[in-house]
């Protein structure tokens, strides 16, 4: 049964547009975040480490997806954020600092909501309902995401 989920979230993996790609790394690194967190109340060392490593990384992860040939102002100022939030992050897992996870769950927390929206309004600019974007890569322009791009 352990199994299930991990083939479950592969499937929803494969089947995800760029932009829903995005959205779950904004997910997995509040997930993560706030098990670091935990993980600073409950001094548990290894786990602090662990969870805030594992954010940072997704952090990193969609700094490099940036492509400033589309749009280069923006992707610097998308960058000078990732940065912020990847410091806090070091910080919080350095000093086992709750604030410096807080502000960096803020950030990430508003991010993720407006790339929300922002699906919902690619989904329905290409004619979907008013849910989620679509969930696979036959969607017209699914590559033409603004400023980023999924690498793998």
């Amino acid at each position: 049964m352990s199994s299930e989920p991990n083939a479950y979230l592969r499937d929803a993996i494969l089947q995800a547009t760029p932009e829903q790609l995005h959205l779950m790394l904004f997910d997995g690194a509040i997930r993560f975040a706030l098990q670091g967190r935990k993980a600073i109340e409950e001094k548990d060392y290894e786990n602090i480490y662990e969870k805030l490593s594992r954010a940072q990384r997704i952090v990193l992860e969609m700094q490099s997806g940036l492509r400033p040939e589309v749009n280069a102002e923006l992707c610097e100022r998308m960058s000078s954020l990732y940065n912020f939030i990847y410091r806090k992050l070091v910080s919080a897992s350095v000093n086992r600092n709750i604030r410096d996870i807080d502000e960096a769950l803020e950030i990430l927390r508003i991010e993720r909501e407006t790339w929300a929206m922002l699906l919902e309004r690619v989904n329905a600019e290409r004619g979907g309902e008013s849910g989620p974007a679509p969930t696979t890569h036959d969607s017209p322009n699914a590559q033409d995401t603004p400023f980023f791009s999924m690498q793998g």
